[in-house]
């Protein structure tokens, strides 16, 4: 991994000291994420010209842009808050104290952009331009809940954030990146303002509490090598996928994302060689805000539930993609409202947070949508040529769909041991697919 110098650390609070609120309850959509790792996304950029005496003013610009961008998204610039019962339950929210977010300022010296987009692998140096690796969401009681590095490269820059999971979801994540985008190349407007009211809490049964959290042992699991790669679907690719999956259910229902998730499940367990009878699972993440009409776009917070697709590996390889995304089509499809809400009911009277573990050689995680909008950030010179994720997702098995930098376009970022890769490339229906 490429050396880094880290040049500053400062903290940053929100420029004006007026709070559009000062705490801000957790649903259990937050509260479910308070033992794994913090969101983590960042964006690379070409280096603005002229460099030399441009880059100074250019971090301070960046400070001073977030910083006001700090007074729209107040919870970022808090800490979560933890209250002790004497029924040896706890509860917990978000104390917009403005306590501020860490900036870091970092330089890779002997780092270009094409050692970074060139290799056929994604290469472990980007995980050293994320901040709060190995942090869990519950200790944003003294941890920052917003950690931003800017590295500069030979002839690049990279802008990484690290968000507490329990604050915010992909679609949040998403929305404060492109406002401080907004802000920093000087527009005079938000182009959709957080918001943070809870439409769906019932006053009398908030905050809620839960079981004390034991203090967690690290995990001592050593995971095996793993690679990361890209795969990169055009709008064309995608719409020829898309309708072969519908073709073999006799359906218009599959969409782009079901049908291009279906394609690497069923690769990716078919060179496992499973055996026939052992169940297979992929977990989908169902963003809330377009299911519920309650919760607006700009919704602030967590909005998002998984649902599990199990099928036994030889009826998977059997009946093939139509059939794979024809089962996500109707897991997604039958989560109503009424499911959603009933969930919130029973998972407040029995609170279960999700843990990191080591993933099974039978499972599929996905995370991400190619719905955000990750490639028109523009924060003042220029759009990003290439995005990518901290260290929590590489993970064996972990799937990260994003919108691609071209219109359309899908691009799916996979965690494998090399050996399935090695087993997809010798895989001629696997790779007819891509050039479909």
């Amino acid at each position: 991994m490429a050396s880094i110098r880290f040049v500053s650390s400062s903290i940053i609070q929100a420029e004006s000291s007026g709070k559009e609120t000062d705490r801000i309850e957790l649903t259990p959509w937050d509260l479910q994420h308070l033992l794994v790792g913090y969101l983590q996304g960042g964006l690379l950029f070409h280096k603005p010209k002229p460099q030399e005496e441009r880059q100074k003013a250019l971090i301070h610009h960046l400070e001073t842009s977030l910083s006001r961008t700090l007074d729209f998204f107040s919870p970022l610039a808090g800490r979560i808050a933890i209250i002790e019962h004497e029924d040896k339950t706890t509860s917990f929210f978000i104390d917009c104290n403005n306590a501020g977010a860490l900036f870091v300022h970092a330089v890779a010296e002997k780092v270009t952009i094409s050692d970074l987009i060139e290799p056929v692998y994604v290469p472990e140096t980007f995980d050293s331009f994320f901040q709060l690796d190995g942090i869990k969401n519950i200790e944003g009681t003294l941890k920052p809940l917003l950690a931003v590095q800017v590295t500069e490269l030979v002839d690049g820059i990279f802008i990484a954030c690290s968000i507490n999971h329990s604050v915010v979801d992909g679609a949040s994540f998403w929305l404060f990146f492109n406002c401080w985008s907004e802000i920093s190349r000087g527009s005079d407007h938000l182009p959709k303002p957080p918001i943070f009211r809870r439409p769906l809490l019932d006053s009398t049964n908030y905050p809620i509490r839960i079981p004390l959290i034991k203090e967690q042992v690290k995990d001592q699991f050593i995971p095996p090598p793993l690679q990361v790669k890209k795969f990169y679907f055009t709008k064309q690719n995608i719409v020829k996928i898309k309708t072969k999956a519908n073709a073999e259910m006799n359906t218009n229902k599959i969409s782009s994302l079901q049908a291009l998730l279906s394609l690497f499940w069923l690769s990716i367990m078919r060179n496992r060689h499973l055996d026939p009878n052992q169940e297979t699972t992929i977990f989908i993440v169902i963003g809330l805000r377009q299911k519920l009409k309650q919760l607006p776009e700009q919704y602030f917070g967590n909005a998002i539930q998984s649902a599990m697709v199990t099928l036994k590996a030889g009826e998977l390889v059997e009946k093939g993609l139509g059939n794979a995304a024809w089962q996500i089509n109707k897991i997604v499809t039958n989560h109503t409202q009424e499911k959603f809400m009933n969930f919130l009911e029973s998972w407040a009277k029995s609170p279960r947070l999700y843990q990191t573990g080591q993933m099974m050689d039978n499972a599929l995680l996905t995370a991400n949508s190619p719905r955000f909008d990750i490639y028109g950030n523009d924060l003042g010179w220029g759009r990003p040529i290439a995005a990518d994720h901290g260290a929590g997702s590489r993970l064996s098995g972990m799937l990260v769909a994003s919108r691609g930098v071209e219109e359309g376009s899908i691009e799916i970022k996979i965690c494998l041991s090399p050996e399935t890769f090695q087993a997809m490339e010798n895989d001629e229906e696997f790779m007819a697919a891509l050039t479909i």
